[in-house]
């Protein structure tokens, strides 16, 4: 699924320095950032946390030069009297720049809501999500659109974004924003107040909810404990601070980390090699292969080919259930091939569905999208080898010399040789081995549908209004004319949004009904639903009259000279949104 990766998300590569196994995604950086935490206590009434959290974005360069004024993002509604300390970054307090209260306070709700950042007692932050976010192409548009650099400059790698966490709570009953960074530095001039009073907060599971997992802009990677309390000076030296770089996408090189084969796990593929002879390879001396895959051997016998030919001859196996990368390799006996030795990589699609959509959500960026244009086979024919003797029959005379006695005719004196020719020849078969060649193909046929899901109280037909879940059906069906063993059933399915430009975000669907010719799919079970419905939530700000139009790339149908797949989208109609059915009006 490289391939499907690099049609989804081509534009760049980012880099957010967090934990390693970061997703491409449009404007992909690397994620420089992990994070932690532990158990929060239960606070009082004048010191407490109440689970409000956001972050402070500044762009930088790679020399740690500030380039922005830095601006806060949270998807609560933060008072603008909020106790805080201006808009500095980690990079200006650690130059030296001083704790200094500011006046009144201003933070922006982002127009897509951003992933949990601290992790409270009951919602835990994900730190894939957070990376998923910061290196998206949505982030870097919100990030130009606010900081006034040229959205093609802040990619183009002159440019770091640092992250930074921001936790908004109650101390001694007045009310406060920190990042980690000030929170150390307050603590430090309040004689300890905040780690007596709010330990589990200021000097855990805000300054662990993001570090480094590589050193960079002079900050080390965090090495220490993750769900333990943490000193000032450790959070001053290293935590609290999460870095995106971008950098333009290099010319790729296909002989770099090249992969031969991409797969799903859990799934049922076809592996195949060609073999070719310039002689005769029949019946009595049949060739063999056998792949090696994953710690198992399959073998193929018998495999006949005529000669200046060619055989595709494959075999059908079960990708493990977790995502790994393979070598596999290929023994063949009687016959050539190009290649035995294969990369393949399998991977999960089940790792990136959209975040927990909220009623607050907006997005000013919005406009419509043009619907993916993945490859597509839908279908695919082969050939198999067979042979037959076919006799021919012929007598092979062989002449020999009998010789004989004197007859009585003979007179006394005779000295002439007697005797006769005798034919002691026999049948020979000069047959030969016709070959035959069994054609066999298949063709791939889909469909989706989306509608309104059956609980939405207001839709009507295929309109309703924004803010509420839709379902899907997509149904795929193969026509073969081969044996079960030369093909899988159809597998995956994947559906892409309109609200993240069909990128970003997906659904990998489940097989609602599976034979080895049909399969529907749903979506899964919705973790955002309250009653646990198979939808998907449309945004509540997606705009009216602009159809919402959900695509699915349907895939994982096997055959011996390649995988089957195919593009289908549908749409509904959004009138209005889901506050028009519960806004009573005020006379």
């Amino acid at each position: 699924m490289n391939q499907l990766k690099k049609v989804f998300f081509p534009l760049f590569l980012c880099t957010f320095l967090f934990l390693s196994t970061v997703l491409p995604v449009a404007a992909a950086g690397d994620g420089n950032m992990d994070g932690g935490g532990g158990n929060m206590g239960s606070g009082t009434s004048t010191d407490v946390w109440r689970g409000q959290d956001g972050v402070r974005v500044t762009v930088v360069t790679s020399d740690s030069a500030v380039v922005s004024t830095p601006f806060d993002l949270s998807n609560s509604s933060i008072s603008d009297q909020v106790i805080n300390f201006g808009k500095i970054c980690k990079l200006s307090y650690s130059s030296g720049t001083a704790l200094t209260p500011s006046g009144s306070y201003s933070c922006s709700k982002p127009g897509i809501a951003l992933p949990r950042i601290i992790s409270g007692t009951s919602s835990k932050a994900n730190m894939e999500a957070i990376r998923r976010y910061f290196c998206s192409e949505y982030a870097a548009q919100m990030v130009s659109a606010k900081t006034g650099i040229a959205y093609d400059d802040l990619v183009s790698g002159a440019y770091k974004l640092v992250v930074e966490p921001i936790a908004y709570f109650v101390h001694g009953g007045r009310n406060y924003a920190m990042t980690a960074t000030e929170a150390a530095l307050y603590n430090q001039k309040s004689g300890g107040t905040l780690r007596k009073r709010m330990p589990s907060l200021t000097h855990q599971n805000l300054p662990l909810a993001i570090f480094l997992e590589e050193a960079d802009l002079g900050y080390p990677a965090w090495t220490g404990t993750v769900s333990g309390k943490v000193t000032d000076e450790e959070i001053l030296s290293a935590l609290g601070i999460g870095i995106v770089s971008y950098r333009g996408l290099p010319e790729s090189d296909s002989s770099l980390e090249a992969v031969d084969y991409i797969y799903r796990v859990n799934t049922d593929v076809i592996t195949s090699v060609t073999l070719t002879t310039p002689v005769e390879i029949n019946p009595d001396d049949p060739a063999e292969v056998t792949f090696h895959i994953n710690g198992n051997d399959y073998t193929v016998t018998n495999i006949v080919i005529p000669a200046g030919s060619s055989q595709i001859v494959w075999t059908k196996w079960h990708t493990p259930s977790e995502p790994t990368e393979l070598t596999i390799t290929v023994s063949v006996e009687g016959a050539s091939t190009a290649q035995t030795s294969f990369t393949a990589k399998v991977i999960s699609l089940d790792e990136n569905p959209p975040p927990d959509p909220l009623t607050t959500d907006t997005n000013p960026f919005f406009s419509s999208s043009a619907l993916p244009d993945n490859p597509e086979k839908r279908s695919a024919s082969w050939s198999v080898w067979s042979a037959y003797w076919e006799s021919d029959w012929r007598w092979v005379a062989d002449w020999e010399w009998a010789p004989s006695g004197h007859s009585s005719s003979c007179p006394s004196n005779c000295s002439q040789s007697h005797g006769s020719w005798v034919d002691n020849g026999k049948w020979k078969d000069f047959g030969k081995y016709i070959f035959e060649s069994n054609s066999y193909s298949a063709a791939l046929t889909g469909s989706m549908e989306i509608h309104p899901d059956d609980i939405v109280p207001t839709a009507q037909g295929d309109v309703m209004k924004s803010g509420y879940g839709v379902k899907e059906t997509a149904s795929a069906s193969l026509s073969v004319s081969a044996p079960e063993t030369h093909y899988t059933a159809v597998q995956t399915a994947v559906s892409y949004f309109s609200e993240f430009s069909y990128e970003d975000y997906w659904r990998l669907l489940q097989p609602a009904f599976r034979n080895s010719l049909t399969t529907d799919f749903s979506f899964q079970p919705n973790e955002y639903s309250t009653y646990n419905r198979n939808v998907h939530f449309s945004p509540v700000w997606y705009p009216d009259n602009v159809p919402y139009t959900v695509y699915t790339y349907i895939i994982d149908a096997w055959t011996p000279v390649g995988m089957l797949s195919l593009n289908v989208s549908d749409s509904i109609q959004i009138q209005g949104s889901l506050y028009d059915d519960w806004y009573s009006k005020r006379e």
